[in-house]
């Protein structure tokens, strides 16, 4: 029997070294959360992020909530859609489609060279700014670890910062225009999240 030919050893040496050499295909991170509302679960949130590629050089970072709630007269939807573009450490472009009973809104955050076009309309609330530092902190990032020696966090939702102090261990207060949400973190993970309401806290926690 005759050997096969040296070039379709080289062939095939090439293909493992090719192998060996290829880097691992990059993961997408997913944290998954229920929301709860006066101990009922109306809804979920799940943050995503996937890293930067040679072909897409920005980090891509997702929060998506899906509420629905019903007590008595009051009815609430509300489905909403993070959508940031970081690159080298800077957000480049953030985007929020929201649904809810009351309408459809979005919000627009985009890097245009010197500084950031901001354009937010939401509902009862509607801004437009610039600002010319870069953002390098967001609230999506909350949900991928403790914010520790952060003192802001850019609240895509709204166009503007929370203001972020720390309190007892792993716990966090972001607030913003009499605003103010509650995280708290165990080993660098976020555990629960406590967004207050005037008529009912949601309460947010890891599902199982």
């Amino acid at each position: 029997m005759e050997s096969p030919p040296d070039s379709v050893y080289v062939k095939y040496l090439c293909f493992l070294l090719l192998l060996i050499a290829a880097p691992a295909r990059a993961q997408t991170a997913t944290r998954r959360y229920a929301i709860e509302v006066a101990g009922v679960r109306v809804g979920t949130m799940t943050a995503t992020r996937t890293p930067a590629t040679a072909a897409r050089p920005e980090t891509v970072s997702t929060l998506v909530s899906d509420v629905q709630v019903d007590f008595l007269f009051y009815h609430l939807r509300i489905y909403y859609k993070v959508t940031n573009y970081v690159r080298e450490g800077q957000l480049r472009l953030s985007t929020v489609e929201a649904h809810t009973n009351q309408g459809n809104f979005s919000s627009r955050t985009e890097w245009q060279g010197d500084h950031y076009a901001i354009v937010a309309d939401q509902y009862k609330h509607h801004y437009r700014a610039t600002e010319t530092q870069p953002i390098r902190y967001t609230v999506t990032d909350m949900f991928f670890g403790e914010p520790a020696g952060q003192n802001r966090a850019f609240a895509e939702y709204f166009g503007d910062f929370f203001g972020l102090s720390p309190g007892r261990a792993g716990t966090y207060r972001a607030g913003r225009a009499g605003r103010e949400d509650e995280y708290r973190y165990q080993n660098g993970r976020l555990q629960m999240l406590i967004k207050k309401n005037p008529l009912k806290n949601f309460i947010i926690r890891p599902e199982p």
